[in-house]
């Protein structure tokens, strides 16, 4: 990868750093049942888990720098640091830990790369940005599938050791391409500052987004990660087939986005943002009365598309506004309260009531707070769509 104009990581190494995020934040939805027989975790001591990384991801949202590259930087050195600790991890509060700096990681690198992504692509922003998260969501299928493939073959320690050692790579990478240096300011961002595009977003609009992104975090995470769980305890009882599970969801994610991309190139972002969700809502409810292997997958897969255009589309709405570099980095964070919040929940309900069916309640009704914010958008999000 060659050094890229204006400072800005080159297009791979943005596709590669997303395409980590992936692979982070869906790392423990293939792994939780090995990690609750190998810890002796009851469910809402395994929501703990998911909380602390997403806690962590806030963090790392919340404190992105202008100077985005340097926050990539840190993302990629934070990612090394919490994944290869809690792959050495001999308990679970330590576990907590390492997931909390990895989550950190993860939150500065998807923040600051799709803020770089949104100011880069101007025209058809909702699309470029549904094709760039294409990679995101490759890596988070590729978790399912790597679970699938290395852990009959491979301790758990030495996956998660390999996983800590590609944010080493990613590092390197981008270190090379700065020419060992972070400057004071990016000078792509100083010249979309001097040029006005960064105009910052009102209250109303601000709370708005971050509304919809706390939903959206809780509602994706709780259905990535207890689906492997979901599926091992209502459908097959093997570990192997439950994974897969997990793996038609996200491989219907990843190729949604690619197909998205195409839409949103003829389909305003609110229309795609509506039909998501309306999908998304109805599809959780199946979810949650299937009783068979065969309409768990299926009612996965329908999920991974219905899903599929909500964060592009949003985050294309969101960049139109010209928010703020920390402000936009806000936004993108309050996602990882929501992915911390909503999965313990589920845990919490799923252990009380004896029932991860009955539980599936909490990212149905996500889903339905988010089509009702969507249909009651701001005034002037809905000019031009």
């Amino acid at each position: 990868m060659e050094r890229s104009k204006n400072g800005v990581p080159s297009l791979g190494l943005m596709h590669f750093g997303l395409m980590l995020t992936g692979l982070g934040t869906a790392l423990l939805g293939p792994i939780l049942p090995l990690l609750a027989k190998q810890w002796e975790m009851v469910d809402s001591q395994s929501g703990l888990l998911m909380m602390a990384k997403f806690c962590g991801a806030f963090l790392g949202g919340v404190t992105v720098s202008p100077r985005l590259r340097w926050s990539l930087l840190v993302g990629l050195a934070a990612g090394a640091v919490g994944f290869g600790g809690f792959a050495l991890s001999p308990s679970m509060a330590l576990g907590c830990v390492g997931l909390f700096v990895g989550g950190f990681g993860l939150g500065q690198i998807i923040t600051s790369i799709n803020i770089l992504a949104g100011r880069r692509f101007t025209a058809h922003r909702g699309s470029a940005l549904s094709l760039l998260n294409f990679s995101f969501s490759l890596g988070a299928m590729l978790s399912a599938l790597l679970a699938a493939w290395l852990l009959p073959h491979f301790a758990l320690k030495r996956v998660l050791e390999g996983f800590a050692g590609l944010f080493v790579i990613g590092l390197l990478v981008l270190w090379r391409q700065m020419g060992g240096e972070v400057p004071d300011v990016d000078r792509f961002d100083a010249a979309r500052v001097e040029a006005g595009l960064q105009v910052g977003l009102r209250g109303r609009v601000y709370l708005y987004f971050a509304g919809l992104l706390v939903l959206y975090g809780g509602l994706e995470t709780c259905l990535s990660g207890w689906l492997t769980t979901f599926a091992l305890r209502y459908g097959d009882k093997t570990l192997a087939v439950s994974e897969y599970t997990t793996l038609l969801f996200w491989m219907a994610l990843t190729f949604g986005r690619l197909g998205a991309s195409a839409i949103l190139m003829h389909v305003g972002e609110k229309t795609m943002q509506r039909w998501s969700l309306t999908l998304a809502a109805g599809f959780t409810a199946a979810l949650a009365m299937a009783h068979s292997a065969g309409t768990i997958a299926i009612f996965a897969v329908l999920l991974g598309f219905s899903l599929a255009p909500f964060f592009p589309a949003t985050f294309a709405l969101l960049m139109a506004e010209r928010p703020k570099a920390r402000q936009a980095g806000i936004v993108v964070a309050v996602s990882g309260l929501g992915a911390a919040a909503l999965p313990w929940m589920m845990g919490v309900v799923s252990t009380r009531n004896g029932s991860l069916q009955l539980a599936l309640a909490l990212p149905f009704a996500a889903a339905l707070g988010l089509l009702a914010m969507s249909l009651f958008t701001p005034r002037r999000l809905l000019v031009g769509d």
